[in-house]
Parts: structure tokens; C-alpha cells; sequence
């Protein structure tokens, strides 16, 4: 990777982009991982305005910290760096108060949990609004592209996408180039979306490095053949999550009427 030209890539597109649709700057959720450290960076060494919005409902201590930290490391670096904190917790649980009882299921917990997604996802385009800024999207090749692995509305909805194109392989290379903490680089990735510590590999059932290797594997066309019990098992981790999760990736489907019902 050629990180100094990537970098000056992705910021100055995101500038244009700024700049040509009127907008005064950005709007970046920023939770103590590598995917929101990176991107408030890159939106913050634009030049414009970069608001970090810390959205915490009933984070895990880590989390919380490792945000905050990083924000204030921004603040010393780049004029135009603000942050806000709105805890959402509160509405999380008033929220849960007004819905029907089911049983604890699986299903509910997931539910709930992109339901945390969606609260943060409105809670940015009320600062944007407020600000005239664009949403920037924290996602990364692997969970846009690959497994979905993000909320459709929630952390999926945004105004840009500045590191969807990389892997996350990439985004660690690019997130040591442009200084971001060691604390962030080793923490363990995760979606924080359960109020726990479990990862995002817990979650998956693979790893970013198993998952980039299986994406790389069907992007081929190639036909896993002479792989190991683990080879396997990804793979069809990979493609399992790629087939129930394409929905997220691909525009709303439209249902186009002909002409003569008209």
C-alpha cells in the first residue's frame, strides 16, 4: 500500500465531496475502534469541521475510554474538532418499556441490538442537520461488502463511505500511518451493540484475516479444493453470510409496474 498517496486520496475526496454538495463538514460516531478512530481522522485532516459523537448505551468501560481518549488526541492535532456526548441508554431502555413481551430469544437480543444501531444512526443525522454535515460511515470492505456485518439503517446509514474500500487488513496499515493509539490498534474488534465484551469474531465465528482470505477466494471464482477442516469451515462462514446478507448490499429492489396497468 502506498499509504501517503492513499491517504491524501481519501481525504481530499472527501473534501470535494463536502465542498460540491454545500455541506459545512462531518458527523463521525466514534466508539473506540480502529474503523471510527481512522475515518474521524481522515475527515478531520480535511480541514473542515469534524464533530465526534460518542453514543454510549451501556458500553463496556473500554470502549468509552478508548473514544474518548482518541477525541481529545484529535482536538490537539486539528483545528475544527468538536465532540459531544449523548448517552443513550436511557432511551434504549424507554424504548424497550413500550414494546409487546417476547420471550428472551435469541432473535430479540439481535433485534435490540440493531435497535442501538438505528438510535445512533438518528442521533448523527440530528448533528448533521443541526451542523449542515454529511454523516460519515465507519465500515470497511470485509463488513460492507463481504458479510454485511453491520445494522441496515443503523451504522449502514450514512451520507459516505470513506474506507469501504479497504480491507481491514488495509485500515490497520492506514490507522498506523496516520497515528492512531496503540490501544485502539490492539483492542479486539467488536460492534459493542450487546453491552458486553464479545467480539466481532465471536459473533462471526472467523476472523477479519479468514474472512479477507475467503472473499479474496470467491472474488477468484476459484473452488475451494485441497483446503483444511478450518479452510473450509470459513468459507462457508464467508458465503453462508455473503448469500443471507446481500440484501444490505444491493439497492432497494423496486417493483416496476408496466406500462398498460397505468
Amino acid at each position: 500500500m502506498q499509504v501517503e498517496r492513499l491517504t491524501a486520496h481519501i481525504v481530499q475526496w472527501l473534501k470535494q465531496y463536502a465542498l460540491e454538495s454545500k455541506m459545512d463538514g462531518f458527523v463521525v460516531g466514534v466508539s473506540g475502534g480502529v474503523d471510527s478512530a481512522v475515518t474521524s481522522t481522515l475527515c478531520a485532516m480535511t480541514g473542515l469541521n469534524t464533530l465526534c459523537v460518542e453514543m454510549p448505551i451501556h458500553q463496556e468501560k473500554g470502549q468509552v475510554t478508548r473514544a474518548q481518549k482518541h477525541i481529545a488526541e484529535l482536538k490537539q492535532q486539528f483545528v475544527g474538532v468538536s465532540s459531544v456526548q449523548v448517552d443513550l441508554s436511557h432511551v434504549f431502555e424507554s424504548f424497550k418499556t413500550q414494546l409487546p413481551q417476547v420471550d428472551n430469544t435469541e432473535k430479540l437480543q439481535l433485534s435490540l441490538a440493531n435497535t442501538r444501531a438505528r438510535l445512533r444512526m438518528t442521533t448523527l443525522y440530528y448533528f448533521a442537520g443541526i451542523h449542515n454535515h454529511l454523516v460519515a460511515g465507519t465500515g470497511n470492505k470485509v463488513e460492507d461488502f463481504g458479510v454485511g456485518f453491520y445494522t441496515k439503517y443503523g451504522d449502514g446509514g450514512v451520507d459516505l463511505s470513506p474506507i469501504a474500500d479497504l480491507l481491514k487488513s488495509q485500515v490497520y496499515t492506514l490507522a498506523k500511518h496516520i497515528g492512531v493509539s496503540k490501544a485502539i490498534l490492539e483492542a479486539a474488534p467488536t460492534d459493542g451493540l450487546f453491552g458486553d465484551s464479545r467480539t466481532d469474531q465471536d459473533q462471526i465465528g472467523a476472523s477479519y484475516d479468514e474472512l479477507e482470505w475467503a472473499m479474496k477466494m470467491q472474488e477468484s471464482g476459484k473452488t475451494p479444493s485441497n483446503l483444511t477442516a478450518r479452510e473450509k469451515e470459513v468459507f462457508n462462514i464467508y458465503t453462508n453470510l455473503n448469500k443471507a446478507n446481500k440484501h444490505k448490499m444491493i439497492p432497494i429492489p423496486i417493483c416496476k409496474i408496466p406500462p398498460n396497468y397505468m
